[in-house]
């Protein structure tokens, strides 16, 4: 079958940034070059860029440009990750089904790991991530965390499933995420968690915790991510702080 327009551009530019014509953390050209360059429409470069945005290889930032990230290994999803909306490319790429929605109380060494106090009531999400092309591998499992008063946040998570949370609660209770406070650790994979993500117990993984911090610097949703260490990189690009010297 012929590929799209679009579907040969995506792989022209793939084939730069394999080449390293496009290195890791530089910028692609911009939409209006590309037109020119490939002689078509907007459109059809935005459909190569979404194409491109699905493998994981570029992450978009407004007022900034089209980010190359690493190339992921074959079967990993590579998550470019330097700006909140980032975030929003990984859940609008893979679907989240959710297994289980309680209320916890949570003990000390809960309370330790979300970043609430010990006895304090939360709603609880336990859920997966699907990845878009190989929905028998799931990317992740994860438990998410969010004040009880958030009561719409139950039927949200099912009728809006590409969504983050914390997006959720921004449309539908004005509270904005103002930073996102992550740490990733190496892990065995729980005994609980292995069947669901298809994996051995024990087997290497990668622990995520983000605390959703609001203006106020208050923590209105954690969440606690477990991913198998074969199908998740996180590419994180660090740049030299703007020199003051003269």
């Amino acid at each position: 079958m012929k590929k799209s327009l679009y579907q040969q551009i995506a792989d022209e530019l793939f084939q730069g940034i394999v080449s390293g014509q496009y290195p890791a953390g530089s910028l692609l050209p911009p939409e209006m070059e590309l037109c020119e360059h490939y002689q078509v429409s907007r459109h059809t470069i935005r459909e190569a860029m979404r194409d491109l945005t699905e493998r994981g290889l570029i992450s978009r930032h407004k007022g900034i440009g089209t980010i190359v990230a690493e190339i992921p290994e074959e079967g990993r999803l590579n998550h470019p990750l330097a700006y909140l909306e980032d975030l929003l490319v990984l859940a609008e790429n893979n679907l989240r089904v959710v297994k289980k929605i309680d209320e916890i109380v949570a003990d000390d060494a809960l309370a330790l790991t979300i970043g609430g106090a010990p006895g304090a009531r939360w709603l609880h999400i336990a859920s997966i991530r699907e990845d878009a092309h190989r929905p028998d591998m799931p990317i992740c499992w994860t438990d998410s965390y969010v004040s009880p008063g958030f009561a719409k946040v139950r039927q949200l998570v099912r009728s809006e499933p590409y969504a983050l949370i914390s997006d959720l609660i921004e449309k539908h209770y004005g509270i904005h995420s103002e930073e996102v406070r992550q740490t990733i650790s190496a892990v065995g994979m729980p005994a609980r968690l292995a069947r669901a993500l298809g994996v051995e117990p024990g087997s290497p993984a990668l622990r995520i915790v983000r605390r959703y911090l609001d203006r106020h610097g208050e923590t209105f949703e954690t969440t606690v991510s477990i991913h198998p260490a074969d199908r998740y990189t996180c590419s994180i690009v660090l740049k030299r702080q703007p020199s003051n010297r003269i």
